[in-house]
C-alpha cells in the first residue's frame, strides 16, 4: 500500500501537482496546502471526539454481557451444534449474524463502518478524511486508477503499525479469526491498519477492493462475494459509494445489492465528488443514480442519498458549499448515532442471537422426540428420520413449537435447513431438552429463556437509565429537546 500519493488539479484552483508526502514541503507549498484544506472541526464537533467517555461503565458492561452469553447461550449452542446451521441462517435470518460460534473477539468488537462501491470513487478518501490521515505517511493509496486491491481494516491500536492478513487471522483475540476459511490467497488480500486515533477507540472501518465489472469472480483468486458478505453480516453501518462517472449497474455490483437485502437500514448511499458538477448536471446525475439502484433496493421509501465531496480539500468554486456540509453533517450524524448505541445494539444483538439458539433447540428437540416415538424393533433408523425430515408438517414438527411456546412463525428457520443439518449429525447424538439439566448448573433450556427474558433487557434497560437524565437534571439543565428524526431529509 502506497504511503503517499500526488495531487492533479486541486479545487481551489491552484494547477499543477506536486509531492503530498509530509516531508520536504517548501514553504510556498505548505501555504497552498494551508489554503485550499477543508476546516474539520464539524467532525470533531459532530462525532464528539472531544469528549470524555466513561470507559470503565462501558467495560462492566461488556463484561455482564460476555458473561451472560457464555453461561446461558453459549451451552445450547454447542449441546445443539447450532453452528452447523449456520450456512443457512443468511437466507432465513436477514441481517448481521454471528460466526460459528461467538466469540469474546465478536462480543467486544467496536461497531463496523464498511465502504463498498466501484472503483475509484472515493471510498479511500473518504476514510483518509475522516481520520485526517491526508499527507501522512499511513493514509490510504488514492488515485484515477483502481487503487485498492485489498480489504483494509483500520482500527485503533497503541502505536501505529501495519498488520498482515495471516495475523489478524491467527489471532483469536480478534473477531477476524473466522476468514481463515477464506484461503490463503484471500489472506494475502487482507491487511490491518493500527493506529491511536480518538475515532478509532469507538468504531472500526474497513475499506474494500473497487467493483470492477469487466472483471470475473476467478480473477480475483478468492471467493470476493463470499468475503463481502461475511463484512456485510458483521458491519453496523455501510457505505455504498457512487460518483457522477460510475453509476452503470453490472452484474458485479448487482450482485453485491442482492447480499444487502435486509440490511436497508444499514445502507448510506453517498454520491460522492459532487462539487466536480455544475446545479444542473447534478440533479441529472442524482436522478440517473436513483434510476439506476431503483431496481436493486426493494424498499417502499427511497432510499436516502448523500450528495457531497468527501476529501479533505475545499470545495470547487461555484457549488453549493452549503448543501455539501449540511449533506455530510447529517452523514456524520447517522454514524455518530451508531456509536452512541453501540452497546444497545450489542445487546440486542445478543439477545437475538439467543431467541435463534433457542428456536433451534426447541426444533431439535422436536425432531429427536418424533424419532424415538416412530422408531420400533424393527424400524429401519434412516428410513424414519428421512421420513421426518422430508415431511416435518406431517408430523407437526414447527407447528407444535409454535403452539407450545411464544415463538413467531417469522422466526423459523428453513425447513430444508433440518434435512442438511441431520444429514451431518446424527439425530441419535442430541439428548432431549428435558435431559439437559444438572444440580449444579441447572436447566439449559430455563437459563437460556431467563437470559432472553430477564437478564439482557434488565442489562439493556440499565445501560438506558444511565444514559437519559432524570426529569430533576432536565429541570436544572434545560435539556428536554426534541429528539433528533434520522431519517429526515434535510
Amino acid at each position: 500500500m502506497a504511503r503517499c500519493g500526488s495531487l492533479g488539479k486541486i479545487s481551489s484552483g491552484f494547477e499543477g501537482s506536486f509531492n503530498l508526502c509530509p516531508f520536504g514541503f517548501s514553504a510556498e507549498e505548505e501555504a497552498v496546502l494551508e489554503s485550499i484544506l477543508r476546516d474539520r472541526s464539524h467532525i470533531e464537533e459532530t462525532l464528539r471526539l472531544a469528549a470524555d467517555e466513561k470507559a470503565g461503565d462501558y467495560a462492566a458492561a461488556l463484561q455482564r454481557l460476555r458473561k451472560i452469553y457464555h453461561n446461558s447461550i453459549r451451552p445450547m449452542e454447542q449441546a445443539y451444534k447450532y453452528n452447523e446451521l449456520r450456512q443457512h441462517e443468511i437466507s432465513a435470518y436477514p441481517g448481521r449474524t454471528l460466526g460459528d460460534s461467538a466469540t469474546d473477539g465478536e462480543i467486544t468488537s467496536k461497531p463496523m463502518v464498511l465502504f463498498l462501491g466501484p472503483w475509484s470513487v472515493g471510498k479511500s478518501s473518504m476514510v483518509n478524511y475522516l481520520l485526517g490521515l491526508q499527507d501522512t505517511p499511513y493514509q490510504l493509496y488514492t488515485g484515477a486508477e483502481p487503487t485498492t486491491s485489498e480489504f483494509t481494516v483500520i482500527m485503533h491500536g497503541e502505536k501505529i503499525r501495519t498488520v498482515e492478513g495471516i495475523v489478524m487471522a491467527a489471532d483469536s483475540s480478534r473477531s477476524f479469526s473466522p476468514l481463515e476459511k477464506f484461503g490463503q490467497n484471500f489472506l494475502e488480500k487482507l491487511v490491518g491498519i493500527e493506529m491511536p486515533h480518538k475515532l478509532l477507540e469507538r468504531v472500526t472501518f474497513v475499506d474494500t477492493p473497487g467493483i470492477i465489472e469487466n472483471r470475473k469472480q476467478q480473477e480475483r483468486g478468492y471467493p470476493f462475494n463470499d468475503v463481502c458478505q461475511w463484512f456485510i453480516d458483521r458491519a453496523d453501518l455501510i457505505f455504498v459509494v457512487f460518483d457522477p462517472t460510475k453509476l452503470d449497474v453490472g452484474l458485479e455490483l448487482e450482485m453485491l445489492f442482492r447480499q444487502l437485502k435486509g440490511r436497508e437500514s444499514q445502507i448510506r448511499i453517498i454520491l460522492n465528488k459532487a462539487d466536480s458538477l455544475a446545479t444542473q448536471d447534478l440533479m441529472r446525475v442524482y436522478g440517473a443514480l436513483f434510476w439506476s439502484l431503483a431496481p436493486l433496493i426493494n424498499v417502499t421509501e427511497p432510499p436516502r442519498v448523500y450528495v457531497s465531496s468527501f476529501w479533505p480539500y475545499d470545495y470547487a468554486p461555484d457549488t453549493n458549499r452549503d448543501l455539501f456540509k449540511r449533506e455530510e453533517i447529517s452523514l456524520l450524524e447517522d454514524l455518530n448515532q451508531v456509536i452512541e448505541n453501540r452497546l444497545e445494539n450489542k445487546i440486542a444483538f445478543i439477545r437475538q442471537h439467543g431467541i435463534r439458539v433457542r428456536i433451534h433447540a426447541l426444533l431439535v428437540d422436536r425432531y429427536v422426540q418424533t424419532f424415538k416415538e416412530k422408531m420400533s424393533f424393527f424400524s429401519d433408523p434412516e428410513l424414519v428420520l428421512k421420513e421426518i425430515v422430508d415431511d416435518p408438517d406431517k408430523f407437526y414438527i414447527f407447528k407444535s413449537i409454535l403452539a407450545k411456546t411464544n415463538v413467531s412463525k417469522f422466526d423459523l428457520p428453513n425447513r430444508d435447513a433440518y434435512r442438511d443439518f441431520f444429514g451431518i449429525n446424527p439425530v441419535s447424538s442430541f439428548k432431549q431438552l428435558s435431559a439437559q439439566c444438572s444440580y449444579m448448573g441447572g436447566c439449559l433450556l430455563e437459563k437460556i429463556e431467563r437470559a432472553i427474558t430477564h437478564e439482557l433487557p434488565s442489562l439493556l434497560g440499565s445501560i438506558n437509565s444511565s444514559k437519559n437524565p432524570t426529569l430533576s437534571s432536565c429541570e436544572a439543565t434545560g435539556c428536554g429537546e426534541k429528539p433528533k428524526n434520522r431519517y429526515r431529509r434535510n
